[in-house]
């Protein structure tokens, strides 16, 4: 399935907010994952208003890339693995569950299914940094923690803005 401008526009534009979310939240603000809200939510919202089979993964990709590039982050080239592995989850979520974006709940398992993969990728950039095992475990269960609470908290929005984004006639209603 080809994608049209309209739709490449608003991906690109939803990985840019990503990013410009990342960066704002730069801030040492001590709470682990709370990045991840923002992350989800526009993913989600990426996904539910283009109808494309890896509308979020593409998100993802172009957010990944753009935050290697600008250095973003700790993990070097694995924070692309950061972005693209929520991302891909969110599109199986869509692809398998016929009317997720209508469904709160259903949104919510979606986000923290996404968030709980970011435990992986802490993991691996831990373990890389020669992090003991013990600490290393601890490390990542808190980060994930953090992850899975703020991307539910940011998947819990997602159906009533694409309702309003449909009302308004900014998206097709699919």
């Amino acid at each position: 399935m080809k994608l049209s401008l309209k739709d490449a526009l608003f991906l690109g534009f939803c990985a840019v907010f990503i990013l410009s979310a990342k960066a704002v939240l730069r801030l040492h603000l001590k709470i682990p994952g709370h990045s991840m809200f923002f992350t989800l939510f526009f993913l989600l919202i990426a996904r539910g208003c283009v109808q494309h089979r890896l509308a979020a993964s593409t998100s993802a990709l172009l957010a990944g890339v753009m935050a290697v590039i600008l250095g973003m982050g700790k993990g070097g080239p694995l924070i692309l693995v950061k972005f693209l592995i929520p991302g891909l989850v969110v599109d199986l979520m869509a692809g398998m569950i016929p009317g997720l974006f209508n469904s709160v709940s259903l949104c919510l398992i979606t986000a923290a299914a996404a968030a709980a993969t970011r435990f992986l990728s802490d993991c691996l950039v831990d373990y890389l940094a020669g992090m003991d095992m013990d600490i290393l475990l601890q490390h990542a269960m808190i980060k994930s923690a953090g992850n899975v609470l703020f991307g539910t908290a940011g998947g819990m929005l997602v159906p009533a803005v694409i309702r309003k984004l449909r009302a308004y006639g900014v998206i097709n209603g699919h």
